[in-house]
């Protein structure tokens, strides 16, 4: 009888945060889409000697910084926040998503290697941008917040 081997998904986390001009801090991708700052959790390695990510939120914040470099603080999970995306098919991802505090907001992002370019957009522009709508969810419903 063959052993079960229960699937496995990747999880990324992300933030949403806000400049202090009230604009949304996005990256574009390899695919031309518009995404929130974020990443997978890290594991410990032995061999670099990196430490493991201690809880979600301290992933979501290193990501961040290492993406944009901007700090910031992971305030809490954004409700309706977690789900399930398919960037290419056949690849599942769950995302779960934290409404973040900008420490910097002040600061120009900088994008890194990882992403063509860095933008700040104003909530109006929002649903017009091409980007998965759990993100744009997420987003609105941060802003709406107050």
């Amino acid at each position: 009888m063959p052993s079960y081997k229960p699937p496995l998904w990747p999880v990324s986390v992300k933030a949403v945060v806000f400049d202090s001009d009230g604009r949304v801090l996005l990256l574009e991708n390899e695919r031309g889409e518009w995404e929130l700052p974020g990443g997978r959790l890290e594991i410990a390695d032995q061999d670099t000697g990196e430490a493991a990510d201690a809880a979600p939120e301290t992933a979501v914040e290193r990501e961040v910084l290492e993406e944009t470099g901007w700090q910031v603080k992971a305030d809490a999970l954004i409700e309706d926040g977690v789900w399930i995306y398919e960037p290419i098919p056949g690849r599942r991802v769950l995302i779960v998503t934290y409404g973040c505090t900008a420490l910097n907001p002040y600061r120009e992002p900088v994008a890194s290697t990882e992403h063509k370019r860095v933008g700040l957009h104003p909530i109006a522009d929002v649903p017009g941008l091409v980007m998965p709508d759990g993100y744009k969810k997420s987003i609105l419903i941060w802003n709406g917040r107050a």
